[in-house]
């Protein structure tokens, strides 16, 4: 069977459902480690495995201001807690975590549509 990539069906934070454009690339990150390996003087090697959370970055999403979405996005920005996410990929695969929004949250006027960025803890898991 070969592999389905295309278009984000939909991503959904904190229960609520935002379109994605068609074009978006994202990026996606499952969190868990990272490893490096460090040389020792004898020869031998180490791994360091740092931790690392899950993200989900490069997203493009509708912004409706009837839905008042940019203000709703606002707070969940601006909240102390993760939230749940989910991002429902072209394949039908749907990947869940709790995250936070990062970086700028700036709505563009023209396409209606801002730049997303997710993070958080754990993993991000398939459902």
């Amino acid at each position: 069977m070969a592999a389905v990539g295309g278009s984000i069906h939909s991503v959904t934070l904190n229960g609520r459902n935002f379109a994605v454009a068609a074009d978006a690339d994202a990026q996606r990150k499952l969190g868990g480690y990272e490893n490096d390996v460090q040389a020792n003087g004898n020869g031998t090697a180490r791994i360091t495995k740092t931790r690392v959370p899950w993200s989900l970055s490069g997203l493009t999403i509708e912004v409706d201001d009837s839905r008042k979405d940019h203000e709703f996005l606002q707070q969940l920005a601006d909240r102390d807690d993760e939230f749940p996410c989910a991002v429902r990929l072209a394949s039908g695969e749907v990947y869940q975590g709790s995250g936070a929004i990062t970086g700028e949250l700036a709505a563009g006027t023209q396409n209606a549509t801002t730049s997303l960025a997710l993070m958080g803890s754990g993993q991000l898991t398939r459902q």
